[in-house]
C-alpha cells in the first residue's frame, strides 16, 4: 500500500520490501509475528521530531526507511549532534528498558517510515523472547560505540579541519569505491555538520573550500567524494 511520502506502508515485517539486516529483520519467525501483533508503522515528513530528550519513553521506534538525526540540546538553543540513525536501528532503547527519560532528541533529515512498540508491550515482548537479548545487547554496543567516536571528535581533536577530516573519512567508511574516490551520500548542511564538529556554518563553509581546493574531498548536493583519503587521514592526530 503506498503511502505518504512514496513509500509503501508494510504492517507485516515478514513480507515487507524493506527487510535487510535490521534489529526486527533478524529475529526467528515466532518472534517477528509477535512484533507485527503490537506495532504500528507511520511515515514522517522532513523536519519531524520523533521524540525529545527529557521525554518519558512511550516506546522504542524502529527506522524502516529514512535517516534520523541524533542530538542533544541545551536551554540556550545549542545543539550538538551524536549521529545519523540508518533503517534498521531501534531508537529510544536505552530509555525504554532503564524507564529514564529519553536522553537525546530524535529529528527526521529526510521523509521516514518508522514502526513504533509501546515500552510496555516492547518489555513483554522481550521476557518472551530471550532470543532477542542478542539484538539488544548488539544495538546497545553499536550506539555505545559511536557517542564514544562522537567524543573523540569533539574531544580529542583540535581543529576544525582535524574534526571535519575525522567526520568525513567516518561517513565515508561504508562508501561506494570509484576510479576517482570514496562515493557517499552526505546530505547534512554546512550548519548542521558545524552542530557535528562544534564549529560555526562560517568555519565549517571556509574547511570544505579548502579540502576541496586541495584536491581532499568534492562535495556536489547531496554526493560526497573522498577524493585523497590519505591526506585526509594525515589531517588527524587521534
Amino acid at each position: 500500500m503506498k503511502g505518504p511520502y512514496g513509500f509503501e506502508i508494510s504492517e507485516n515485517c515478514q513480507s515487507c520490501k524493506l527487510k535487510g539486516s535490521g534489529f526486527f529483520c533478524q529475529l526467528p519467525p515466532a518472534a517477528v509475528k509477535d512484533l507485527d501483533a503490537m506495532k504500528s508503522v507511520s511515515a514522517y515528513p522532513e523536519d519531524a521530531i520523533l521524540f525529545m530528550e527529557k521525554q518519558a519513553p512511550r516506546g522504542v521506534y524502529v527506522l524502516c526507511e529514512g535517516e534520523v538525526k541524533l542530538s542533544v540540546n541545551s536551554s540556550e538553543g545549542k545543539r550538538l549532534i551524536l549521529g545519523i540513525a540508518k533503517p534498521g536501528e531501534v531508537l529510544g532503547l536505552m530509555a525504554c528498558l532503564s524507564n529514564t527519560p529519553y536522553e537525546i532528541t530524535a529529528e527526521s533529515i529526510h521523509p521516514c517510515q518508522v514502526a513504533f512498540v509501546p515500552r510496555d508491550a516492547f518489555l513483554r515482548f522481550m521476557g518472551k523472547h530471550p532470543e532477542a537479548y542478542g539484538a539488544v545487547v548488539a544495538q546497545l554496543g553499536a550506539h555505545y560505540h559511536v557517542a564514544c567516536e562522537q567524543l573523540k571528535t569533539i574531544g580529542l581533536c583540535t581543529s576544525a579541519p582535524e574534526k571535519l577530516a575525522k567526520l568525513l573519512l567516518d561517513f565515508s567508511a561504508k562508501g561506494q569505491q570509484t576510479k576517482e574516490g570514496t562515493r557517499v551520500r552526505f546530505s547534512l548542511t554546512h550548519e548542521e555538520i558545524g552542530e557535528f564538529i562544534g564549529a560555526t556554518r562560517e568555519t565549517v563553509s571556509r574547511t570544505i573550500s579548502q579540502f576541496k581546493n586541495d584536491h581532499l574531498i568534492d562535495l556536489r548536493g547531496a554526493t560526497l567524494l573522498i577524493q585523497n583519503r590519505s591526506g585526509l587521514e594525515n589531517l588527524l592526530s587521534v
